[in-house]
């Protein structure tokens, strides 16, 4: 599981997901890996991989909206006994404007449980099947 938290990666799993590589030495996520997306469509986000241990199934990325946000993600994944796999994801998210801040207060909590709802569904769904999940909108 943990090799999927990656830009080149999660387009094997994630509908839709695109991104515009600008640093990596390896092919896949590493420490100092720099890519882009378009945050909700239309804001470019710069990616920065700030840590990356595959020891302890740790990764944490840095992302920046320019006037908008920075957010610090991190994520852990700890082995269950038998197939179960804890996944701990947190976030810090800096807000850089007034717009931005009232969407946080107002819309954010249900917009960002709906994404990962689904972000959850989708990668379960390629871990059983090898496929991705297609939405059915």
């Amino acid at each position: 599981m943990f090799p999927l938290f990656c830009p080149v990666r999660e387009k094997d799993w994630l509908h839709r997901w695109a991104y515009r590589m600008i640093f990596l030495k390896s092919g896949f996520a590493e420490k100092d890996c720099v890519f882009a997306t378009l945050h909700q469509g239309a804001e470019e986000t710069i990616w920065f991989v700030t840590k990356y241990k595959l020891e302890e199934l740790i990764i944490e990325f840095v992302r920046h909206t320019l006037d908008q946000e920075v957010v610090k993600i991190s994520i852990h994944l700890i082995e269950n006994k038998g197939e179960n796999i804890i996944t701990n994801i947190s976030y810090q998210d800096t807000v850089l404007n007034k717009e931005r801040e009232t969407y946080m207060n107002k819309e954010f909590k249900n917009d960002f449980a709906e994404s990962m709802i689904w972000w959850g569904k989708a990668i379960n769904y390629y871990l059983r099947s090898g496929k991705m999940l297609i939405p059915n909108k």
